[in-house]
């Protein structure tokens, strides 16, 4: 692995004394990467790589304008630097607000539970890819087209401030996604389903049961009846509730879309009643474990748990520095970036909505004719706007769960969605499968979870009477 010279911290060090009286704050951030990534489709392999990375960014801001300069040489760091001020000194003509923060001296590991991923062979994590093929495969002799991708990557952070900061920091992160599609005749459908860890290679390597499900799904649907397009009562599982937080609401609640729209800022008004009173929505990096967990974010701001909305209330969201200081609220340690190509924006870390008080069964009592929505399949999101495909569904007829539909798709305004969660279960899931995407920092890893809700009056798609 390409390593970062034992005496980076004292170069770092000198670095930032010799040019931070050039502007109003200088950051230099270090990284060392390694990963793997597989991609197989049916018996063909798109991907086979391993591959190292050595690089760094520097920021700079002066009179709130900032500058940036990433490099992939460690001895161009003094013209890096350079370019960063002189950009952030063309800008800014405003005044450079940043919320404060306590300087940090800290070297700090995520800790691994069981093997890590660096200590296995890429044949041994091919064979994996090919052992889970051969299940999707082996399913049903109506599976068409199959997926495979595995991925781990570790990451060792060094980063320096002119205040004083100097964190080192690292993990490692492992995921893996499968697909199946299965055909009869004209009819299509596809399963799907994807998991991650932090913690420990082993967590990847006994998914039969899962990776059998997104086949089994795929072949099941073909023989399934569409749903109805109406709109419904819908239960839906803890995976889409984890979905739908992080989507629909968790992006909303990022203060740098609310800093630049003012009418989304008028509506994400603190204070205001958004939902049930037992509604409880959080995130944070701070709970261990999860994939969106660390200790410091890429701005050096310690990790921190941020309620969102509290008793149905809107209490909080989520904050980089900047955002922190021209909002007049605290950093919440949500400043994050894929990797030394990107500045750091304000991103979820792990969403979740708490645990309620009505048992499972007890949220489908009543309902006439509903639906019963578990998993997820795909899904888009458009501002205020969702609309999510359940993995797998079920009509609710009487109170009961009753025939499996297919092609169930749910639509809705997250506020109008959020008002019309009629109870929340006293179930939880975390979902670890999370690739989060924004400005272009595409599967940066995060966490989200929660408990089956009961939603009234929800668009769902499908064959129209």
């Amino acid at each position: 692995m390409a390593t970062l010279p034992t005496d980076i911290e004292n170069l770092l060090s000198d670095l930032i004394k010799r040019y931070a009286a050039r502007v109003d704050y200088l950051m230099i951030r270090l990284e060392e990467a390694e990963g793997t990534d597989i991609l197989l489709r049916g018996d063909k392999v798109e991907t086979l790589s391993e591959g190292i990375s050595l690089g760094g960014q520097i920021r700079a801001c002066y009179k709130g304008g900032w500058g940036l300069s990433s490099f992939n040489r460690l001895q161009t760091i003094t013209e890096r630097i350079e370019e960063a001020i002189a950009a952030a000194r063309m800008v800014g003509d405003e005044e450079t607000i940043l919320a404060p923060v306590q300087p940090v001296q800290a070297i700090c590991e995520l800790p691994l539970t069981g093997t890590d991923p660096r200590k296995i062979s890429i044949i041994e994590k091919k064979a994996l890819c090919d052992r889970y093929t051969d299940l999707l495969k082996t399913v049903d002799h109506r599976i068409t087209t199959t997926s495979v991708r595995y991925a781990d990557t570790s990451q060792r952070v060094i980063l320096a401030t002119s205040e004083g900061t100097l964190i080192e920091q690292s993990w490692v992160d492992m995921e893996m996604r499968f697909a199946a599609t299965a055909r009869s005749g004209e009819t299509v459908q596809t399963g799907r389903e994807t998991t991650g860890s932090r913690k420990a290679f082993e967590d990847l390597t006994y998914l039969d049961t899962q990776v059998k499900n997104a086949a089994e799904r795929a072949v099941s649907a073909l023989s399934l009846p569409p749903v109805k397009g109406n709109t419904y009562t819908v239960v839906i599982d803890p995976i889409l509730t984890g979905l739908f937080v992080h989507e629909a609401f968790g992006h909303l609640s990022e203060a740098d879309m609310a800093y630049e729209n003012p009418d989304l800022l008028e509506v994400m008004t603190l204070g205001r009643q958004f939902g049930h009173e037992d509604l409880q929505i959080f995130d944070g990096a701070a709970p261990p474990g999860h994939r969106g967990s660390y200790f410091y974010d890429d701005e050096g701001t310690p990790a921190s748990t941020t309620q969102l909305i509290k008793d149905g209330v809107l209490v909080g969201r989520l904050h980089s520095r900047e955002t922190a200081g021209k909002l007049d609220e605290t950093p919440t340690g949500n400043a994050r970036c894929l990797n030394y190509h990107y500045a750091p924006i304000v991103r979820m870390t792990n969403t979740w909505i708490e645990r309620g008080k009505t048992p499972v069964a007890d949220l489908f009592s009543g309902i006439k004719e509903g639906v019963y929505a578990k998993n997820w399949l795909g899904g888009m999101t458009n501002g205020e706007m969702f609309t999510f495909s359940a993995g797998e569904a079920w009509m609710i007829r009487n109170g009961q769960i009753a025939e499996p539909v297919k092609d169930v798709t749910l639509s809705g305004n997250v506020f109008q969605t959020l008002a019309d969660i009629e109870a929340v279960g006293n179930d939880f899931y975390w979902d670890e499968s999370g690739g989060c995407g924004k400005g272009g920092q595409n599967g940066l890893p995060v966490g989200c979870g929660g408990p089956s809700l009961r939603i009234r009056d929800v668009v769902v798609g499908g064959e129209a009477d």
